[in-house]
């Protein structure tokens, strides 16, 4: 088996920065330059580059980007799933086109013929029949998990650690290396100490779970079908069946954040896995980078919502459930381009084969050199994993990462003209993806290897 050697990996690191410094000096000048940008740049996440600054983009098409020095790049970040359908695609393109110029108006607060379009279409896709849209992901999930603790009367909610639900309050808490409940480290200002609104266990821990579904004052518990943030982590066989079953004893509802695992079909890990929720979020991806995020409710919680509702509870004004800009008309013109013509039912099929033959790819480049590696896939959505087999929760993915080894790979890729998601060892497939793409990724990893254990 091959032995990392930290010092040649620090090198390397260090000579692929220096190429990067050099092969990007537009990129460079222009977070330098950004003098008015709180941290340099127009969302803080986008300083997470281990080349000391993020590439400046000059155009974007299908899975390829062109930065602002002219290198091409053939693009499996996919702005970290919210471009999962490519980069500006024709019919996206065309809806826009149309909407804010033939037909006008971007936002109005008024409902168009686009809105219950898409909410059949979801409807369709993931078996629920009732949907409502937000901004984002992390705004369906946080408007959400009031309607759920309004419905039960129950205070709290339960999150699997290391999960990943946007930059709702309640979901920042993980188990530490005591088994305890913590604010998860780095966690910034929160309003509360979210150990005192969230349960929290490990991910494919149905023992822990009914423990703390015992209790009795958790209203859902919000998850993810397979962890995505941390590294894909996959459910183990009967885990999230447990996890129904486990809601349906204590009178818990459940909800998916099916976000990232959209990669898994049209319909998610939901409809791929047969999973019966009361509830599922999802953003990002559903507009084609189009602001946009939803929820669909099960038609009994959904009544259940009304009927508080018709005994005084607010879910029109002050009661924090939506926002003067969610549903606007050009988020539903996206939305509708990239489901009805982009991302459809038959779009997932090819993908997922491209994402197949980049898994395989890799493990057989892994297997070659004896690696201690994994590779994990979901759908059209693949991941490096620096532990073999692949972790099975949070905090085992966790520890499995390393940190200075992510920063060699992404480094070497991007340098070649390969982009990762910066935030994890991620790929995606959309449907602009080809063979030639993965090919080079191919090749271009095991250049990586090669420099690294030669």
């Amino acid at each position: 088996m091959n032995h990392l050697n930290r010092q040649k990996l620090a090198q390397l690191v260090a000579s692929e920065r220096d190429r990067y410094d050099a092969d990007h000096p537009s990129s460079k000048a222009l977070h330098a330059s950004a003098n008015h940008l709180f941290a340099r740049v127009p969302m803080t996440w986008m300083n997470k580059w281990p080349g000391g600054f993020p590439l400046g983009f000059a155009t974007a098409h299908g899975a390829l980007i062109t930065d602002l020095d002219g290198n091409e790049l053939i693009d499996f970040a996919l702005g970290d799933t919210g471009a999962m359908a490519g980069h500006s695609p024709r019919p996206l393109v065309e809806a826009m086109q149309r909407r804010i110029g033939v037909e006008g108006g971007v936002t109005t607060m008024l409902p168009n013929e686009d809105a219950e379009w898409v909410a059949a279409e979801m409807a369709r896709r993931f078996g629920l029949p009732q949907w409502s849209f937000s901004l984002s992901a992390t705004d369906a999930n946080r408007w959400l998990l009031r309607l759920v603790r309004l419905v039960t009367n129950r205070p709290k909610i339960l999150v699997f650690s290391y999960s990943y639900h946007g930059s709702v309050d309640e979901t920042f808490v993980v188990v530490d290396g005591q088994g305890r409940p913590t604010s998860r480290p780095g966690n910034v200002g929160p309003a509360v100490d979210p150990t005192t609104t969230t349960r929290v266990v490990e991910f494919n821990d149905l023992a822990a779970l009914e423990r703390e579904l015992a209790f009795g004052d958790v209203a859902a518990v919000l998850t993810e079908p397979a962890l995505t943030n941390i590294g894909i982590v996959m459910a183990q066989p009967g885990f999230l069946e447990g996890v129904r079953a486990l809601c349906d004893e204590t009178g818990t509802l459940l909800i998916l954040d099916e976000t990232h695992t959209f990669s898994a079909g049209p319909g998610g890990a939901t409809r791929r896995f047969n999973l019966r929720p009361d509830a599922i979020t999802i953003g990002k991806s559903l507009g084609g980078g189009v602001p946009c995020g939803a929820y669909g409710l099960s038609r009994e919680l959904a009544e259940r919502v009304l009927d508080a509702v018709s005994k005084g509870a607010d879910i029109e004004d002050v009661g924090g459930i939506g926002g003067t800009l969610a549903g606007n008309a050009m988020s539903f013109a996206a939305m509708r381009a990239v489901l009805g013509r982009v991302l459809t039912d038959d779009a997932f099929g090819p993908m997922e084969l491209l994402a197949t033959a980049f898994a395989e790819g890799v493990q057989r480049s892994i297997d070659a050199r004896g690696l201690p590696w994994s590779i994990s896939q979901l759908g059209a959505r693949c991941e490096y994993r620096f532990a073999n087999p692949a972790p099975t929760n949070g905090g085992d993915s966790l520890r499995s990462a390393d940190p200075l080894l992510e920063d060699y790979l992404h480094l070497h890729c991007v340098n070649r003209g390969v982009l990762l998601t910066p935030f994890h060892n991620m790929a995606l497939m959309c449907p602009a993806t080809t063979r030639d793409h993965v090919a080079r990724h191919q090749e271009v990893f095991d250049d990586a290897l090669d420099a690294l254990f030669a």
